[in-house]
């Protein structure tokens, strides 16, 4: 019989608690992973107390305030506060999601964050996204073409072929589809991913690209696309409300047709 072990040096710890002020009457409890790689120990979970009633109603207005006035050490991204940037992606009670557009009151009790799950941490809630972003530049995402381009107008789009990309164009590369995907989690190396999947569909739905057989040529893999399995978790737990797992099915449809031509 196989036995798993984690290694020592992962095992969660207890940390601090960070209590709110003796006349706050409003308090919302908040655990937050926290690892710090120079100083050689093992991640731990860090208990605050905030007082909501000197604090926004998102989690990223929650975590900013833990950041300003508990405990300054606190490592996160975040850039844009309104859902654009995907900067602010993480594991929030235990669902990927953006802090920035999480609604406090849609959780009932103690609300834990996390970083996003299977990336290597850089420091508490920060992934590392490298490989992520390469596999990204890797489906070329920008429009290629044969043809010259039109002298005095832009490519133009039918209002029809434009509708084709509602749904896609959407993404903000959060990551949080491609981490919340099981699939994803054992296969990373090879297997794209429903953002990067996505978003390759939506250069093959673009009617002005010119270059649809290339880029079916650089999918044509066992791993790429059909390593994903249908799990549904991209689509359950896309912020934006996006549906990766359809994009990745309309791809199969295009490959299984060009093979039976």
């Amino acid at each position: 019989m196989a036995e798993f072990i984690l290694p020592k040096n992962s095992t969660l710890t207890e940390g601090k608690t960070y209590k709110a002020s003796a006349e706050a009457t409003s308090v919302r409890l908040f655990k937050v992973y926290r690892w710090d790689p120079e100083t050689g120990k093992n991640p731990r979970i860090d208990s605050f107390e905030v007082d909501m009633d000197k604090c926004g109603p998102m989690v990223l207005d929650a975590i900013l305030k833990i950041k300003n006035e508990l405990d300054p050490s606190l490592t996160f991204r975040r850039s844009c506060r309104e859902g654009v940037c995907g900067s602010c992606a993480m594991n929030i009670n235990g669902k990927n999601t953006l802090a920035c557009t999480k609604a406090i009151d849609s959780f009932a009790d103690t609300i834990s964050i996390f970083p996003l799950p299977h990336l290597q941490v850089i420091k508490d809630l920060v992934p590392d996204m490298t490989h992520f972003y390469a596999q990204y530049a890797s489906i070329k995402p920008w429009i290629t073409t044969q043809t010259p381009a039109p002298a005095d107008v832009e490519r133009l789009q039918s209002h029809e072929d434009r509708a084709k990309l509602d749904g896609l164009y959407e993404c903000v590369l959060c990551a949080c589809c491609s981490t919340s995907c099981p699939s994803y989690w054992w296969n990373s190396e090879r297997y794209l991913g429903p953002a990067v999947l996505l978003q390759a569909y939506r250069w093959l739905a673009d009617s002005r690209d010119e270059h649809t057989g290339a880029r079916l040529d650089d999918l044509e893999d066992p791993f790429k696309v059909f390593r994903c399995h249908t799990i549904m978790n991209c689509t359950d737990t896309c912020p934006k409300g996006l549906n990766p797992a359809k994009a990745i099915a309309e791809t199969k449809q295009l490959l299984a047709k060009r093979q039976l031509g």
